[in-house]
């Protein structure tokens, strides 16, 4: 059941892994890599609990594209600057 409704699922995974999907337009990056940062301490503190989280794939996927489109999105500023 767990593959195709999120129960259990760290709330701040599922929203990490679509701001993830979302950070492929750059604007929302850097919004992903700070939810995925807080879903991966959420799951991580959830582990020491007697009902654990699930979710550690999508907070991480919003991680590092959260970090590729937060670096693309500084670089592109940086670069516009320079130009200017």
């Amino acid at each position: 059941m767990r593959l195709l409704l999120p129960v259990g699922r760290s709330g701040w995974a599922i929203a990490a892994g679509y701001l993830g999907l979302l950070a492929f337009i750059i604007i929302p990056a850097p919004l992903a890599l700070i939810v995925s940062i807080i879903a991966i301490l959420d799951v991580q503190k959830s582990r020491k609990t007697g009902k654990p989280k699930h979710g550690m794939g999508r907070a991480v996927f919003g991680l590092i594209v959260g970090f590729l489109g937060t670096v693309i999105l500084i670089v592109s500023l940086i670069v516009a600057l320079v130009e200017n």
